[in-house]
């Protein structure tokens, strides 16, 4: 039987947060069997705490944030995406500020970190979520299925107006090596016409080419070459793993995603909890 894993040593990294543009610091620890991925606000007094659930979750518009009526801790779904695929059920993740290090807008920062502290197993099983009957979310343009899977797999559509290489499919098993290689380095990105907009909102403040992707006027602008030539539903799938860890579990199934976004992607990992408590 497989058992759980926490990290072998503490993980650390520091850099600018995309939103606040503050300088930030994250450190990832071990923890103890059974006790999930949980945030602690080291910044604040007593050092509250935030469960990595999806009912935490209190926006979902430009990225995943999570909180309580103690804390709140924005843009959790790269660490997310990074810790689910290393097999990482129990962690905590340190935090001096409101939001972690954006790096360079993909997950490898946070996968190569948790690579070098190393992880371990410990004594307690491991319980995968894994789906019982199909599952539906649908919104907008957007459609989400989950199906029975013996193994992660994400079948994914995305689509921009103006984007070059539009639409963007990617359909594959996610393992260990195929997340490292194909879906880590993907960066995140914005269209242009909702720059003014996230500025206007007190966002962005820390976003640089050097971080992000821009889409404009049919372009793709940024400070390197494409990572890939479909980097964009690449970083989608990223940002799916991380969301649907929301669930508290790592996942076997297959998801079929069509314009995912991370509301939908959170209604998912909600409704995931659900089915797991009912069976």
């Amino acid at each position: 039987m497989e058992k759980q894993r926490t990290l072998k040593d503490n993980a650390f990294l520091s850099g600018i947060a995309l939103h606040t543009g503050a300088r930030a610091t994250l450190k990832i620890l071990p923890a103890e069997p059974d006790s999930g991925i949980t945030f602690r606000r080291v910044d604040m007094p007593g050092k509250p705490e935030v469960k990595a659930l999806a009912p935490n979750v209190v926006d979902a518009r430009r990225g995943t944030t999570i909180g309580n009526q103690h804390t709140v801790v924005y843009t959790v779904e790269h660490i997310l995406s990074a810790l689910h695929i290393c097999g990482v059920d129990n962690a905590v993740v340190e935090m001096d500020g409101q939001e972690p290090p954006i790096a360079d807008g993909s997950a490898m920062p946070y996968l190569q970190m948790i690579l070098d502290a190393g992880t371990v197993e410990q004594d307690a099983p491991v319980e995968f979520w894994t789906c019982k009957s199909p599952l539906y979310i649908e919104g907008n343009d957007t459609k989400l299925v989950i199906t029975p899977s013996d193994e992660l797999k994400i079948s994914c559509l995305a689509s921009f107006e103006g984007c070059p290489f539009d639409p963007q499919y990617l359909s594959a098993a996610i393992t260990p090596d195929f997340y490292r290689e194909e879906i880590a380095p993907a960066r995140t990105f914005v269209l242009f016409r909702d720059l003014e907009q996230l500025l206007a909102m007190g966002l962005v403040k820390g976003g640089s080419l050097d971080n992000a992707a821009i889409l404009h006027d049919g372009a793709i602008i940024c400070k390197e070459e494409l990572r890939y030539r479909d980097e964009i539903v690449r970083h989608k799938i990223l940002d799916i793993i991380g969301d649907i860890f929301l669930c508290g579990h790592r996942v076997k199934a297959n998801i079929i995603a069509v314009k995912p976004g991370h509301y939908f992607n959170v209604q998912l990992a909600g409704e995931m909890i659900k089915q797991m408590k009912s069976n």
